[in-house]
């Protein structure tokens, strides 16, 4: 194959330009060069015609010739310079071979070179759209993460930051966040993709509400357990547009591409409201609360009846954990008693320890169907 041949290819599966290409080339070799004969004066070129690359030495015009790398002859300097003289410096073509070890560091530099130019490319494309929603196909399935083709270029999703409740098929289509996009690429990847983040959901409300991409409704908070549940907080710019009617849309219509994105994961969509004791209230849905306190060291307590304490709790107190960090406070749970009213506080351990005795009572109903 001739490097002409060699070029075409390469600039048809690379997207590369021939000139950027040519360069490349030639800098390889003239780094095998120097390696090998480091005092030799030298330049190297690419001659599109006869496609050969060609490797010029700067000779000095001796009687007698000491040292063939950077002296020549004035009858051999002729050939090349007619006008030469004793003395003169003239460019003529160096003939002197590389081994095998010089042309192996050549193939190094210019595939590494290759590389870089093309982690360029992608940067350049890319950049621009960092923390923005793209669309991709799912190339390969992974351990440690998934990989997906967005156009030319390959990105990575790590496991971490996949969703758990999405089935990963390869050829599936999906939408992701660009988290970041590197300079040079980390595992042969530049392009780092999310989907377990609460900015990737609140873009996904950005594209599918158009309220919120006109900034009519702000999104204000997003809290998230990837899989479980996330809580979004939203308010309204103008008095005539419900927050949260928009956003989840007549019969969801609005709400259900986004659920789609992330699989068995629920929403809440919360008001504003107009105190913090109305946003812990609804922060701790799908929990009825009767009464909300706000204690002089910030943290609010809790109070709700008994059969709506494992709702507000949640699975092993993910619920109440969300409410906390989605309203910045922390939250304790206090139930009413049926017969003498007074509140009993429950938090921290208390809690953690009726979400796992909620969670025991899960099971064993679900043993008791099995077994019917």
């Amino acid at each position: 194959m001739n490097l002409s041949d060699v070029i075409d290819e390469l600039v048809e599966e690379r997207g590369l330009s021939r000139e950027v290409l040519s360069e490349i080339i030639c800098d390889g070799i003239m780094a095998a060069y120097q390696k090998r004969y480091p005092e030799a004066s030298l330049k190297v070129s690419y001659e599109k015609k006869s496609d050969e690359v060609r490797v010029m030495a700067k000779k000095t015009v001796v009687s007698h010739v000491d040292d063939v790398e950077i002296e020549i002859g004035l009858r051999k300097a002729h050939t090349e310079e007619p006008k030469a003289k004793l003395g003169d410096e003239v460019w003529v073509p160096f003939d002197s071979p590389i081994g095998r070890i010089e042309i192996l560091r050549a193939k190094q530099i210019i595939a590494g070179m290759i590389r870089a130019v093309e982690a360029e490319a992608v940067c350049n494309k890319f950049k621009d759209k960092e923390g923005s929603i793209v669309y991709g196909v799912i190339h390969k399935c992974e351990r440690n993460g998934v990989i997906v083709k967005i156009q030319d270029a390959l990105a990575f999703m790590p496991r971490s930051a996949s969703s758990p409740g999405v089935n990963c098929v390869a050829g599936g289509h999906m939408r992701a966040l660009l988290k970041e996009v590197l300079l040079e690429p980390r595992n042969d990847s530049q392009l780092i993709l999310d989907q377990a983040s609460p900015e990737f959901l609140k873009k996904l409300f950005e594209l599918e509400v158009p309220e919120v991409f006109e900034r009519l409704i702000d999104i204000k908070k997003v809290v998230r357990i990837p899989g479980y549940k996330a809580k979004m907080v939203v308010s309204s710019n103008d008095a005539n547009i419900d927050p949260v009617g928009t956003c989840v849309g007549v019969g969801g219509a609005r709400i259900k591409p986004i659920l789609k994105e992330i699989g068995s994961e629920k929403i809440d969509v919360i008001s504003e409201g107009s105190s913090r004791e109305d946003l812990v209230r609804d922060a701790l849905k799908p929990a009825e609360v009767n009464r909300v306190l706000i204690q002089d060291d910030g943290a609010a307590v809790v109070w709700v009846d008994k059969d709506q304490r494992s709702l507000a709790i949640g699975k092993m107190g993910q619920n109440i954990a969300l409410a906390s960090r989605l309203v910045g406070i922390p939250i304790s749970l206090a139930s009413i008693e049926s017969v003498s009213g007074s509140g009993v506080f429950v938090g921290g351990d208390d809690a953690d320890d009726e979400s796992d005795n909620n969670d025991k009572d899960d099971k064993s109903d679900n043993k008791d169907k099995n077994e019917e």
